[in-house]
């Protein structure tokens, strides 16, 4: 009799533990689903989830810029010369412009070109100025940058991978939702973080120079006419300048009115005391 009632207890006891497991597994899997209601994955997590065994050299990143002026001779020899550097280097011209200045012409133009033939194309265009009036190279590095973006990018898509995954097992419209909204703010960092990374990897690959050459021309001679035309400017500027305090007196003529009425007024007065 005794050894029945302890093989039922043992039987019941099973059956117990079976159902335990059973409503933990149960717990398990709401929590799971329920996840994104109440916290938000990050970058950390994302990150420590598996670690590159790989370690990738990354080359070196460097945006090389370029300002030259000088003066030439002929405008147009010069600006073929630089048409020949610019196809030899397979370069484009970005932005061209021209004018004039004080006692001198000028042409200004902006060549983006390959950064291989940075070195070569500046020597080809300069051959021959003997004086600079600016010449400027410089070079950032921003290898730095480029790895710590595109780190912060990798990160954003891991991350959008697990929502992904969370939206697919989610059963219910509020956490889909909830879900959906993360994933919308991801997406919009990821895309900012890959137009970051395509305009650095631009002026890595394009390198930005600009180049200005001048012509000094000769002033108008004659002491007569430059003279005769300071004296015809000071005359008109000072017609000009009688013609606007009249216009700005017919622009007050009530407070002039009223002011010589005051006058008037207080001058009788003052006769008739004296009087």
């Amino acid at each position: 009799m005794k050894s029945k009632l302890v093989i039922a207890l043992l039987f019941f006891t099973l059956i117990n533990c079976k159902k335990a497991e059973d409503v933990a597994a149960e717990e398990m899997s709401i929590q799971a689903i329920k996840l994104p209601a109440k916290q938000k994955f990050t970058e950390a997590d994302a990150n420590s989830e598996s670690p590159n065994v790989e370690d990738k050299i990354v080359e070196q990143k460097i945006i090389r810029n370029g300002n030259l002026k000088f003066e030439t001779d002929n405008l147009e020899t010069t600006y073929e010369q630089i048409k020949i550097a610019v196809k030899k280097g397979k370069a484009f011209i970005q932005n061209d412009s021209e004018g004039k200045e004080y006692a001198s012409i000028y042409r200004r133009i902006t060549v983006r070109i390959p950064s291989d033939n940075f070195d070569s194309f500046i020597k080809n265009i300069l051959t021959g100025v003997a004086y600079f009036d600016n010449k400027e190279i410089n070079s950032q590095d921003v290898t730095e940058e480029y790895i710590d973006i595109d780190a912060r990018l990798k990160a954003k898509k891991k991350l959008e991978n697990r929502y992904l995954e969370l939206l697919a097992k989610a059963t219910k419209i509020s956490e889909m939702l909830a879900i959906e909204a993360q994933l919308s703010t991801i997406r919009e960092e990821i895309e900012a973080k890959e137009g970051q990374l395509r305009y650095m990897q631009n002026q890595v690959s394009l390198s930005t120079i600009t180049i200005e050459f001048y012509k000094t021309i000769a002033e108008e001679s004659g002491i007569t006419i430059s003279y005769g035309a300071k004296i015809w400017n000071a005359f008109k500027s000072g017609f000009y300048s009688i013609s606007s305090f009249f216009l700005g007196l017919l622009e007050i003529w009530p407070f002039i009115i009223i002011a010589m009425a005051l006058f008037y007024f207080i001058r009788k007065r003052f006769k008739k005391k004296n009087i």
